[in-house]
């Protein structure tokens, strides 16, 4: 193993500001725009050329981000700079984790990361294949981690837009109506398996055309709702004890499980305040009124065990038993643009918007024969199953990758195999 040489952040890299930039939520792109925090849009222009390393500057959240590709960074982050050629920067982003360098603060009342707190803190740099070594090691971990995301990325983009082709939009039905007389093969169509479980023709209905045979009926013939606990907060737990709560802070702006938001409470409850791996729940609370969280949903995953309890500002909703519906094509259901309108619509409130119980019964939805149902579910939770071992693994690798991290950053790996060399 090479010397490991005594340094300091100044004298290695220099932070770069960000630049101020607008549209970068709304605008195209391919290129990622990075704040303090990490990823917040898309630019057609990169500030820096990729792989580059990001450090957030303002705020109480200031991540540290690597990125392969070329990059724009805003005025609330620095990106980084080398000063020297013996540098790796994938090693230079781990190097900045194990140092700690996004939780540096200068006391003002806006938390801050000022370059001159950052360029005194000493450091200790490994010759250059030992960089490479270790960004190696940690950075494989990271990129399975990061194809599991996507991948799942992917099948829960799959299973959106399969619900909203056969269930909002009808797409077999009209291919029906436009083929009606022709047959048409397999391989001349490979929708013509799944077309053939659909009508080729509309009825009119109260809420306009639907397939013909389709019904529609009020949502509380299909569903049950229960609000959640409304919980002391003494009974909260940072040590994991007792149950999982699923929370406001568990469901994603439009829709989707957000485990990071998953809380843990050991307080008084009655056992209708309990959910169960694969129940849906739906966000009933929303402060402001622009509806990109209120009335949304997700499944409840089977990584946090059998039962857990879920909070006062959501609500359970599960399907009767006389009801062809199931909580996968509920929950894709309610976060399709077009249901979510409407079930928006009924939220009040002055601050905070409320999402009331009327919103799950009075609505009017079509309800489709249930072996079409039937046949979208067992798509959609399989790839659901695809999602939930995605993430436990990644979750795995995740613990590895912290594991080592420090025991690679510091040297204590390096010296325990120069030991072992010796013996």
């Amino acid at each position: 193993m090479g010397e490991w040489r005594n340094s300091t952040w100044g004298e290695e890299i220099s932070l770069e500001y960000g630049k101020a930039l607008r549209d970068y939520n709304t605008g195209g792109g391919k290129y990622r725009v990075y704040g303090s925090n990490g990823p917040i849009g898309w630019t057609a222009h990169p500030l820096a050329k990729g792989p580059g390393v990001i450090l957030g500057r303002k705020g109480a959240y200031r991540g540290i981000q690597y990125s392969n590709d070329p990059f724009f960074v805003i005025d609330t982050a620095y990106y980084v700079v080398p000063k020297k050629d013996d540098l790796d920067l994938r090693w230079l982003y781990y190097a900045m984790q194990y140092h700690k360098l996004g939780e540096i603060d200068d006391g003002s009342p806006i938390p801050s990361t000022t370059r001159s707190a950052v360029y005194a803190q000493e450091m200790q740099v490994p010759t250059l294949p030992e960089q490479k070594r270790i960004a190696h090691i940690l950075g494989t971990l990271d990129d399975k981690i990061e194809l599991n995301r996507r991948m799942n990325a992917t099948l829960e983009t799959m299973a959106r837009a399969l619900f909203k082709s056969w269930f909002v939009d009808f797409d077999p039905v009209r291919r029906n109506t436009a083929n009606k007389g022709k047959r048409c093969s397999f391989a001349e169509s490979p929708s013509a398996e799944h077309d053939a479980l659909f009508p080729a023709a509309f009825q009119d209905s109260p809420i306009g055309p639907i397939p013909k045979g389709w019904k529609v009926e009020r949502f509380d013939a299909h569903i049950t709702a229960e609000r959640g606990l409304s919980y002391n907060g003494a009974g909260l737990r940072d040590d994991r004890s007792g149950l999982p709560m699923h929370n406001l802070n568990s469901i994603y702006e439009g829709g989707g499980y957000k485990h990071e938001g998953l809380k843990y409470y050991a307080g008084e409850y009655r056992d209708k305040h309990l959910v169960h791996p694969g129940d849906m729940i739906v966000t009933n609370t929303e402060q402001g009124f622009d509806h990109l969280l209120i009335g949304h949903a997700a499944i409840v995953p089977a990584c946090y065990g059998k039962e857990g309890i879920f909070s006062h500002h959501i609500y359970r909703v599960r399907h009767k038993p006389t009801s062809p519906l199931t909580a996968h094509y509920l929950v894709q259901l309610f976060n399709s643009q077009r249901w979510h309108y409407w079930i928006s619509g009924f939220s009040n409130g002055t601050t905070i918007n409320m999402l009331p119980m009327d919103a799950l019964e009075m609505p009017l939805l079509v309800v489709p024969p249930a072996d079409l149902v039937k046949k979208f579910t067992s798509l959609a939770e399989a790839a659901h199953a695809q999602v939930e071992t995605n993430l436990l693994e990644s979750r795995t690798l995740a613990t590895v990758r912290d594991t080592l991290l420090p025991k690679l950053l510091s040297g204590e790996i390096q010296r325990a195999e120069v030991k072992r060399d010796k013996q």
